[in-house]
């Protein structure tokens, strides 16, 4: 039986306006463009690295 990959919701909560330049492209390079945007990303280091650059920005959950 194979293994599910784990997924991460990540919902967009604040703007990255008035934010640091990079911490705005982080949030686009997860797929976000405005407040209240979902995504599913799968959990990666890479992903959990970029979440946790832009986390006052995001809200993540596991599924």
């Amino acid at each position: 039986m194979a293994k599910k990959a784990k997924t991460l919701r990540i919902t967009q909560v604040r703007s990255a306006i008035g934010k640091k330049y990079d911490q705005g492209r982080t949030v686009r390079a997860l797929g976000l463009k405005r407040i209240n945007d979902v995504v599913e990303q799968a959990d990666t280091p890479v992903i959990r690295g970029m979440v946790f650059k832009v986390k006052h920005l995001v809200e993540v959950e596991e599924i």
